[in-house]
């Protein structure tokens, strides 16, 4: 059975390439198992449609497996379109959260059969397997299908307990150097190292997240928190450091760092493992908000550490009241002390938009930041299928609840403004995060283009795995 994997570009107007974790896992479980396939990597090479024409033509395939979030839901349509015209038979397989945000959309209104819901790495196995043998679907936990032109769900597949004992992603199946070479050119300043010295790669050590704000949606929404063990993570690093010579790691994830106990077992291995690299990773607002806490950070600085993300979204408390945030204002600001005070780097995002919004929830967000000396990742609230303000958009008429397709298929990225629910104009609105941008770049010395202060590449909030 000939076997094809897409990973399909996003945004293919975008400098930006980084290597699709969730596609890695897939794969390697895929390889792992002895299941041979093609991969057509649109996102490192930016095929153009008539090279990706071609390419998809090369060979008979009976099954295509390809995966994406949610807002490439166009993206999606268009190539299972072009993919049903070459091989009119061939069971077209989605995952990520295209599948499990929009599962019924997604297989009544484009040419996908299959869509796998939440975590993929068991279930891809037993589904190619059933494939193959002709096995009723019905047996294959953690799908839907069409049946008699009825979406149909299988019983849900349990979540793997311990994500130590799934294989490092096998990162010879890209054009992994590629990777590497693109990848520098998108980390952050300040740099120990001059930039053509990085070697940089993707490490993911969770699944999941120990918050439910309002406005998010990923495939892990309603699973518990997972992290791998210090002792997995520093063998994978180990091995990156041994086969690429990779020097920084960006700990790719919703959540990296969930509370100090673990924080301190990781950076512990690395300390006691001699590694040197460099990194960043994730943690929330609200981890470190003690003066000791000054001590756990400082070895965060010895092990490699150069920046730390964390959201503050709005500093406005009704506002992070509604996203159901479960921070402070005065945590964010303590950590950041604490932080800045031992060298390292932070960098937070906003979501702008709430209904309660005001210019003056703005200019209190906008202080926050400056007063902080952090210029924000900033994006406008979209309302992702499968979150709470998703609903809430749906209830006040925001998102036509007859044609949620047409909203999918306008999806795009958090920077442009899609629905307007507070009480100013659109104009006035996007008018005011300009404004407050400008007087950030000011203030703060950025230096970045003006006409660019949206969409630049100081954008590192809300990671969405590709």
């Amino acid at each position: 059975m000939n076997i094809l994997a897409i990973n399909v570009s996003l945004r293919p107007e975008s400098p930006v390439k980084l290597f699709p974790i969730g596609l890695g896992f897939i794969l390697t479980t895929l390889k792992k198992a002895g299941i041979e396939f093609d991969l057509i990597d649109i996102d490192i090479y930016r095929y153009t449609s008539e090279q990706i024409e071609n390419l998809i033509q090369k060979r008979d395939y009976q099954v295509v497996c390809l995966g994406c979030i949610v807002t490439g839901y166009k993206t999606v349509k268009e190539l299972t379109k072009l993919i049903r015209t070459y091989h009119p038979t061939c069971t077209i397989i989605a995952g990520n959260s295209v599948a499990t945000s929009i599962t019924e959309t997604l297989l009544t209104k484009t040419e996908v059969n299959i869509a796998v819901m939440g975590e993929g790495d068991e279930t891809i196995i037993e589904l190619i397997r059933a494939l193959e043998t002709r096995k009723d679907l019905e047996s294959v936990k953690g799908i839907a299908y069409l049946k008699n032109k009825a979406v149909t769900y299988t019983e849900n597949r349990s979540l793997i307990k311990d994500i130590s004992t799934l294989p490092f992603i096998d990162f010879s199946m890209f054009d992994i150097e590629l990777y590497i070479e693109n990848s520098k050119h998108h980390v952050c300043e300040p740099l120990p190292i001059s930039r053509d010295e990085v070697r940089v790669l993707q490490v993911n050590t969770a699944r999941g997240c120990v918050a439910n704000c309002g406005f998010c949606y990923h495939v892990f929404k309603n699973a518990p928190y997972r992290h791998r063990s210090s002792e997995s993570i520093i063998s994978e690093i180990k091995f990156l450091i041994e086969k690429y010579s990779i020097n920084y790691i960006q700990f790719w994830d919703e959540l990296t760092f969930y509370s100090k106990k673990q924080t301190m077992e990781l950076v512990r291995g690395i300390l006691n493992n001699k590694l040197k690299f460099y990194w960043v990773a994730q943690c929330r607002a609200n981890l470190f908000n003690e003066d000791k806490d000054i001590e756990i950070i400082e070895l965060m600085k010895e092990s490699g550490c150069l920046g730390m993300e964390y959201s503050l979204e709005s500093a406005d408390k009704d506002i992070l009241k509604s996203m159901n945030k479960n921070i402070s204002v005065e945590q964010f600001n303590k950590q950041t002390v604490l932080f800045q005070k031992a060298g390292i780097t932070t960098w937070t995002s906003l979501v702008i938009g709430y209904p309660d919004e005001t210019k003056e929830t703005l200019k209190t967000t906008f202080d926050c930041c400056i007063q902080n000396n952090m210029y924000p990742s900033v994006g406008y609230l979209l309302p992702q299928p499968g979150s709470q303000m998703y609903e809430f958009a749906l209830d006040h008429g925001y998102i036509d609840r007859k044609n949620e397709e047409d909203y999918f298929l306008n999806l795009g990225d958090r920077q442009d403004l899609r629905i307007n629910m507070t009480k100013m104009s659109s104009d006035e609105l996007q008018s005011e995060v300009k404004n407050h941008l400008i007087r950030c770049n000011e203030v703060l010395g950025i230096g970045l283009d003006v006409s660019k202060l949206i969409k630049t590449q100081y954008y590192r909030g809300k990671k969405e795995k590709n």
